[in-house]
């Protein structure tokens, strides 16, 4: 019998086990040692302050977090979001329970949280495939598509590029290719739920035990593309606002859906800006072309500005490589190191020694003197 916090959002009719929410042996081996404590297995569902609404095999509650995860939890990145795998305990006579622990994570999508001064925000967990949504009927933002797929490569999960409102853009084909040049390896699939463009290529992605996640701006169409995935009303839908042709948020918390596949859908709200929090091999994997060339240039440490025997400029030169990707690139790049320099005392001592250098040697250099 289900708890009174059942949630609407899962399905009565699915499979009421957690193999239908993902569970699998490498799960199980990492929950071993909770099981031996008497604590359950919950897939999180949805995040708020202070508390989680999961799940187990048996029913759908609400559950707070225990104290001692929370004096031992060092960053907010560590408390539990939607995808989670936590341990449960419920005590006797209670509906509602409390989380013990987190699931070491196989993935984690996570941004600059723009509350929290050098926070990050993991925006899905425990993923398979990250969906980055984007509309096209005015084209492809593709500064941003390069963002969020550096980030989605970051999180350890697949990236798959989808297209929306493709009906609705003059050249879809070519806004494509366009979106395929600043995304190496990664599939892009044109999608206009209307007509069912591009649904079941969608939907083969989100197979029995998978979970996938839509990261998008607002406005992108992600909910209609899951009221496509689900088969009904599921999602709330909601038009751009008059005036800035901006998107309304129709999603505001992050929370797990079952879908008639048998995978699990994670979905979050429409952001409106994608702050980077760490970048390390997703920059590399997003920007697979400079990570070659940077393999022939002269120097080591070359940072692809100029340096003599760049092997990158020398490729933007010759008009084998296009300049935006740099430029994008080392932005990225910058915004990663101000980012782990909010956290890491020892970096940011480093950084301000190099500029000292820098300038140390700018003052001395002739071009420099007398000047007044």
């Amino acid at each position: 019998m289900r708890s009174a916090g059942y949630h609407p959002h899962m399905d009565e009719s699915a499979p009421d086990t957690l193999a239908a929410l993902g569970w699998s042996p490498r799960w199980e081996a990492l929950f071993a040692p909770y099981a031996e404590e008497g604590l359950v297995p919950a897939r999180v569902i949805r995040a708020d302050r202070g508390s989680v609404l999961l799940t187990t095999a048996e029913a759908t509650l609400r559950a707070e977090l225990a104290t001692r995860l929370l004096k031992e939890t060092v960053a907010a990145v560590d408390l539990p979001t939607a995808g989670d795998w936590v341990a449960l305990r419920i005590p006797p006579g209670h509906d509602a329970g409390i989380v013990e622990a987190v699931i070491d994570r196989s993935s984690a999508f996570t941004r600059g949280d723009p509350s929290v001064q050098g926070g990050g925000q993991v925006l899905a967990a425990n993923i398979d495939t990250v969906f980055v949504v984007h509309p096209i009927e005015d084209g492809a933002n593709l500064r941003r598509i390069e963002r969020e797929l550096a980030l989605a490569w970051e999180s350890g999960a697949i990236p798959v590029v989808v297209l929306t409102k493709a009906d609705l853009a003059e050249d879809p084909e070519q806004v494509q290719l366009d979106v395929e040049g600043v995304s190496p390896g990664v599939d892009v699939i044109l999608a206009s739920p209307p007509t069912g463009l591009g649904l079941d290529e969608i939907a083969s992605r989100a197979h029995e035990g998978a979970t996938i996640a839509l990261i998008g701006p607002s406005g992108a169409g992600k909910s209609t593309l899951i009221n496509a995935l689900v088969g009904e009303e599921r999602q709330e839908t909601q038009g751009v606002r008059e005036g800035d042709s901006k998107g309304r948020h129709t999603t505001v918390a992050r929370e797990l859906i079952l879908l008639p596949t048998g995978g699990v859908l994670v979905d979050t709200p429409g952001l409106r800006a994608v702050a980077v929090h760490e970048l390390g091999e997703g920059l590399d994997a997003a920007f697979p072309e400079i990570a070659a060339l940077s393999e022939q240039c002269r120097f080591g440490d070359c940072s692809h500005t100029d340096e003599p025997g760049c092997a990158v400029v020398a490729a933007i030169e010759s008009g084998e490589m296009d300049a935006g990707r740099l430029g994008s690139y080392h932005k990225l790049q910058r915004e990663a190191v101000v980012a782990a320099m909010k956290t890491d005392a020892h970096l940011r001592a480093e950084e301000v020694r190099k500029w000292k250098m820098v300038y140390k040697s700018l003052k001395h250099h002739p071009k420099y003197q007398n000047r007044g």
